[in-house]
Formats: C-alpha cells, structure tokens, sequence
C-alpha cells in the first residue's frame, strides 16, 4: 500500500521550518555565534549516534552470517544487542537500545518497545549488554570466521603466535 504524498509533504514542511528557525537564528544572533552553540552540540549528539550504532552490532556474541546462512530471525535477534541503558539514557535515545527487537519488527513504535521486552522477558536475554560491557566492545574489529566471534587485533596475534 502506498502513502501517498503526505508522508513526503509533511517531511518537506518540516525541513523548511527547521531551516527558517536556522536561518532565524543566524540573522538574530550571526553565524558564528549560533555555529559555536550549535556545533558542539552536533558533534556531540553524532558521536553519540555513532556509538550507539558500533556497539549494538559489534558486540562479542553477535552473530554474522553469510547469503548462504543468512536467516532474518537470526540475524535480526543474535546480530543487533539488547543495550540496556538507565533510564534518562533510554528516553534521550528513544529506547533504540531494545534493537534487536527493532531489527525483528521495526513497526513497533519506540515506546511500546519496553513494554515488548517485558511481556517478552525471553527477549530480554538475548544480546544483553550494559553501559559498562559496551566500553569493552571498542577492541572488538574482526571477524573470526572460524569461532563465529569479534575478536581484538590482540586475540589474532595471540592466534598467530600460538600457530
């Protein structure tokens, strides 16, 4: 079934406006004024979206699969974390943390996510990885075909030395 144009217009109306407000500011208080408010803010808030994105698919059990192998259940369960994160955190990210079940159906709108996991508790075991299990995911960047894991440079060298 198709949306039709309002889904395009009400998005086009709304980058319109956000760009008056933009523009708005920059006449009200200059360029530069509102680049050095408004650019750490940006680079702050696109770190984060980056960090999210790392470490819900790079984390130490995830799952890969090649065509061959490749099952969408699977992979959207066991290839995406639970990233249980404390509450002001899950409201700031829109509860983007319950990604697996995201990945699994991506119709659930984000606020009834935490309820899934709750009438789900199954759901909730799958993948799960704390603010503090997610710091050490950052070794975490290759993929060891052979043991179906993320491995550290470390571990492969280690494997190396060992052979």
């Amino acid at each position: 079934m198709r949306a039709g144009w309002t889904p395009w217009l009400s998005t086009m109306c709304t980058n319109f406006v956000i760009a008056l407000i933009v523009a708005g500011l920059m006449w009200l208080i200059g360029v530069w004024a509102f680049l050095l408010v408004h650019g750490p803010i940006m680079l702050l808030a696109a770190a984060m979206g980056v960090w999210l994105f790392y470490v819900q698919h790079q984390f130490e059990h995830t799952v890969w699969a090649d065509n061959e192998t490749w099952d969408f259940h699977e992979v959207a369960l066991h290839g995406s974390s639970y990233y249980v994160l404390p509450g002001s955190l899950r409201w700031f990210t829109a509860n983007i943390g319950i990604h697996h079940v995201h990945h699994l159906c991506a119709r659930i709108p984000y606020y009834r996510l935490p309820r899934v996991i709750r009438e789900n508790p199954e759901l909730g075991a799958i993948g799960r990885l704390t603010l503090w299990e997610s710091i050490k995911c950052v070794r975490l960047a290759l993929w060891d075909e052979s043991r179906k894991k993320l491995i550290s440079f470390r571990e492969l060298r280690r494997g190396f030395a060992a052979a």
